[in-house]
């Protein structure tokens, strides 16, 4: 011990060292229940920061010792910023030009070095999955309720814990959970599709729609399909709404197909959990595609596009160990400067 050191400098540096430890640890588990919360990359990586900074306060203050259930404590901690910061996203989106899709949450296969917004992201998946179909009807629930079904449906949390997350009493708990539960059945029963037919025909789709091959596109697509496409009005080709109808679909894919640059690499990657498409071009990020199948036949029922460029900020480029069409040689991750 150095003579500026004393046992109080010694235990203060071990108790932040301890508390950093036990957030590292639950890391992921918060990081996966945000983004399911808000659908964005870059406001869970901001939630994460204050549930940090709220975290080392109160260990600061009366140490960790005193935190009987710390996942507990910062699960509670870290939904409450992400309800707190659902009201700014609400004001965002209502400005939002054209259709408002999810930050797509991109992870690799393996190898690499990644950062810790990509390891999160890895992680995220790791613990629980939530289609770009599903997060998008959790867009229409109120913030209780996709907070409710969120922690409930997807993280498997009791009806009594959440109460005591959200401060509220069990009974409205089952009430939120009862309504979102309805909300969501309505509008997306849960399915997931096989990943390797997905992967199957998210590659015939996309050689399909490149090449202009109209007539398998039409063989592909559910007659009630629909596109989302979202540029966030920075990417002029984006429609203003969603397009519905096989025809339709097949006409705007046509429109892109013909406007798409002429170097560009697909990559294979999942997004949210699913087998999907992400392009490239000149290295950097053009669009990330999903797409969402009918359960009885692997038709394709629903593409969402992401070329808002903001929303592709954080997938890169990085050295590939599967396959990739095209001739770069590049891996999509999730990127982005950690906390």
């Amino acid at each position: 011990m150095s003579d500026h050191d004393s046992p109080a400098d010694d235990h203060a540096a071990s108790s932040v060292e301890a508390s950093t430890e036990v957030f590292v640890g639950y890391r992921e588990l918060l990081f996966s229940i945000v983004y399911n919360l808000l659908g964005s990359v870059a406001d869970t990586e901001d939630v994460l920061q204050e549930t940090w900074l709220s975290w080392s306060a109160k260990v600061s203050r009366s140490g960790s010792t005193e935190i009987d259930n710390p996942r507990a404590y910062l699960v509670r901690i870290a939904v409450n910023h992400a309800l707190a910061r659902k009201a700014a996203l609400k004001r965002r989106r209502e400005t939002y030009v054209g259709p408002w899709l999810p930050e797509p949450l991109v992870t690799r296969g393996t190898g690499g070095t990644e950062s810790s917004a990509a390891d999160a992201a890895q992680g995220a998946l790791r613990t629980e999955s939530v289609s770009m179909a599903l997060m998008v009807v959790l867009e229409t629930l109120s913030p209780l309720e996709r907070a409710v079904f969120v922690l409930h449906d997807v993280f498997g949390y009791a009806h009594q814990e959440i109460a005591g997350i959200l401060d509220r009493n069990p009974s409205s708990v089952r009430q939120l959970a009862h309504r979102a539960r309805a909300h969501v059945q309505a509008r997306r029963p849960r399915y997931q599709a096989d990943p390797q037919i997905q992967r199957q025909v998210t590659e015939r789709f996309i050689d399909a729609a490149l090449g202009g091959d109209l007539g398998l596109l039409m063989h592909m697509l559910a007659p009630d399909v629909t596109m989302w496409t979202d540029g966030g009005g920075k990417v002029r080709t984006a429609g203003l709404r969603p397009v519905v109808g096989r025809e339709k679909v097949c006409r705007l894919l046509a429109g892109y197909a013909q406007r798409a640059p002429q170097d560009i690499d697909i990559h294979y990657r999942h997004v949210n959990g699913d087998p999907s498409a992400v392009v490239f071009s000149e290295d950097s990020p053009y669009a990330v595609l999903v797409m969402d199948l009918t359960p009885e036949d692997a038709q394709v029922r629903g593409i969402y596009a992401v070329i808002n460029p903001d929303k592709l900020a954080r997938v890169r480029s990085g050295e590939s160990d599967d396959d990739t069409v095209g001739e770069g040689d590049g891996e999509p991750v999730v990127g982005g400067s950690g906390e």
